[in-house]
């Protein structure tokens, strides 16, 4: 694909993942058309890679060895006592099992940043840019903006999120579906934990604490701060929808938006669920950092058409409990990548031939769609099996221990291969290890 342009539509960690592939394959102009006119720094989801998955996309040149992250090394599993005995001295709950948990966190944005900081100079960014269509067949595609103009490419690439404009053109009948249950989320910065008992110190930091209650969990983690050296909270509260929430179609209800009575109703679900510790550092919160997501999910059967392409969110919307949305994004752009590039030494052995590059383009985009199409699929159908396994169809967790737990776990991930995503490259899936108790 050497030569031509491409456009990228949207321009988070997929976007930008994408774009930096299209420039180093060689395409003379990539343009990202992102429809938020500011930059990205303020979106402060927490997300995780697993150590193994960070290491392979360092070797294959999509993050930098110096990426800031928090070290993560064991997921502690609790529960409630029987009306709350049982919580311990300090209030963080009865032990169901210390699993082993290779995994760095991330601050969503610092992770974005240093994508966008590795990403080739002649990437041309363009924010504040609303792509309201697409189109295009074999020879081409077009991009129309907000104004009403209409601009041609090579290839349009849809980054675009679960709300995808590109996927409508590309798959028209798929659609996120929800999955009957929400995730309330939230981020702060750790010094407020000062004002619990214990403060900061009785929650080491190497460990992700997953909180489980009849009808859903709360997965509480640390990431890096914006500023380097500091690290903040983020939690994740799987919960019932709400009885206020009104699903008409894809949505979320954005940070800062909550009302007082929606935020009293999240106290009262963690102080009601959770054992005290764990209760009070979701409801430190402040309001300008608490959110809600409803959760969806989406496979969609084939991710190319004509000269248009879909990637991360666009193509693949898979629950958060399989720990693998930022790495399914950037596999997504490797592949895209590896196909390219098999495509130029392709055409370098075979030069001059008649319509070579029109068959390059048809080449690389039927590559990417064998590669990404079914590790895709896959990853959904893991997210619904623990989605059932952890929210919808959980354990009894009061008769849960040690040994109970690393059965129910093995069970859910035996012959998946996809939690934390599959390694790179893979072309069968293949079974994920299974954690074995702590010594």
């Amino acid at each position: 694909m050497r030569g031509g342009s491409v456009a990228v539509v949207g321009g988070s960690i997929a976007g930008s993942a994408f774009a930096g592939a299209a420039a180093r394959l060689g395409a003379e102009r990539v343009v990202v058309l992102e429809r938020s006119p500011g930059r990205l720094e303020d979106r402060g989801v927490g997300i995780c890679t697993h150590n193994d998955r960070f290491d392979e996309l360092v070797r294959a040149g999509h993050l930098a060895t110096d990426t800031r992250r928090h070290r993560l090394t064991v997921r502690r599993w609790v529960t409630r006592g029987p009306a709350g005995e049982g919580d311990g001295p300090d209030g963080r709950g009865r032990l169901l099992w210390d699993q082993p948990f290779p995994f760095h966190s991330h601050h969503w944005a610092v992770l974005w940043q240093a994508l966008r900081e590795h990403t080739p100079e002649q990437v041309e960014y363009r924010l504040g840019t609303t792509v309201t269509a697409v189109g295009g067949d074999e020879e081409g595609a077009w991009v129309e903006e907000a104004d009403g103009g209409r601009h041609p490419y090579d290839l349009v690439i849809g980054a675009d999120g679960y709300r995808s404009v590109v996927r409508d053109a590309v798959c028209p009948q798929a659609a996120p579906e929800f999955a009957g249950y929400v995730c309330w989320r939230g981020s702060y910065d750790t010094a407020l934990l000062a004002q619990l008992p214990g403060g900061a110190g009785a929650w080491p930091e190497e460990e992700c604490i997953t909180v489980c209650y009849r009808g859903g969990q709360v997965v509480i983690y640390r990431i890096p701060g914006l500023a380097p050296g500091s690290t903040q909270v983020n939690w994740v509260f799987y919960a019932p929808t709400p009885a206020w929430l009104r699903l008409d179609g894809p949505t979320s209800i954005p940070a800062g938006t909550l009302t007082d009575a929606r935020l009293d109703g999240l106290r009262q679900l963690a102080e009601r669920h959770l054992p005290p510790y764990w209760a009070g550092v979701v409801t430190l919160t402040p309001r300008e950092r608490t959110f809600l997501q409803p959760v969806y999910d989406l496979a969609t059967p084939h991710r190319t058409a004509g000269r248009l392409l879909i990637g991360g969110d666009a193509a693949t919307v898979v629950r958060p409990h399989n720990t693998s949305g930022a790495v399914k994004a950037l596999q997504d752009a490797h592949a895209f990548e590896q196909a390219g590039q098999a495509v130029n030494a392709g055409n370098a052995v075979n030069a001059g031939n008649a319509g070579r590059a029109a068959g390059s383009w048809s080449a690389l985009l039927a590559a990417y769609d064998r590669e990404r199409s079914a590790a895709g699929r896959e990853l959904v159908d893991l997210g619904r099996k623990l989605g059932r396994a952890q929210v919808t169809d959980a354990p009894d967790w009061s008769a849960m221990g040690e040994s109970a737990m690393v059965a129910w776990w093995q069970h859910q991930v035996t012959g998946s291969g996809g939690f934390g995503g599959h390694a790179l490259g893979r072309t069968e899936p293949s079974p994920s290890p299974s954690p074995s108790p702590r010594p």
